[in-house]
């Protein structure tokens, strides 16, 4: 006899967590809290993963498992690398809806960088987020968008910027937080054009000649 199915998901459970986490924060929310957002008994919450440290714990692995499906799906909507890239900004830029919903996002990184076992699950996280925009960055040289560059840096650069843009529209709130992921994304990628590079070859051709 095959097992009973589950009437409710893990994965809509974690996505009420997310839910629950970006309106209240992590210290706040309560497995009660979360319970309401799925629509499920605490108790529930408990079965599944014993306690609301792990019910974040929970959270905080399936984040890395969805990233190069993200990828892959930002892929198939968007041919040109760099396009791609502009659209990973835009969802980055997700957690940012508002100043408050990123100040929650930011407790759960204070979690992240003071309890080991959530370090190793945000660790994993910001490896496979490097891999995927270095990946991104090869693809653009190869297509001819992207002047040749070091893509391990660049994609550590591209981590910082939008991570940086982030922290600093909320300090500013001026304009939206994608609009400012997009302008800071552009500064650092826009010199490092195809077509700029190869303007400049022509140029110094020209004065040599």
């Amino acid at each position: 006899m095959s097992p009973r199915p589950r009437a409710t998901s893990d994965a809509h459970l974690l996505t009420a967590t997310l839910n629950t986490v970006s309106r209240l924060g992590p210290t706040r929310m309560t497995l009660a809290d979360v319970a309401r957002e799925a629509g499920v008994s605490p108790a529930t919450l408990v079965q599944r993963f014993g306690s609301k440290r792990g019910l974040l714990l929970a959270l905080a692995a399936s984040s890395n498992d969805g990233v190069s499906e993200q990828f892959a799906q930002i892929r198939a909507t968007h041919p040109s690398p760099l396009a791609a890239l502009e659209a990973v900004a835009d969802c980055i830029a997700q957690v940012a809806v508002s100043p408050d919903v990123l100040s929650n996002s930011l407790a759960f990184l204070q979690i992240d960088l003071v309890d080991p076992d959530f370090h190793k699950h945000a660790l994993t996280h910001s490896r496979a987020m490097r891999a995927e925009i270095k990946a991104l960055l090869d693809e653009a040289i190869a297509t001819g968008e992207l002047a040749w560059c070091d893509t391990n840096r660049l994609a550590r650069g591209v981590q910082v910027v939008l991570g940086g843009a982030l922290l600093q529209w909320a300090i500013d709130r001026d304009g939206s937080a994608v609009n400012r992921l997009h302008e800071d994304l552009d500064t650092l990628i826009r010199p490092r054009h195809a077509f700029r590079e190869r303007r400049r070859t022509q140029r110094k051709k020209v004065r040599r000649d």
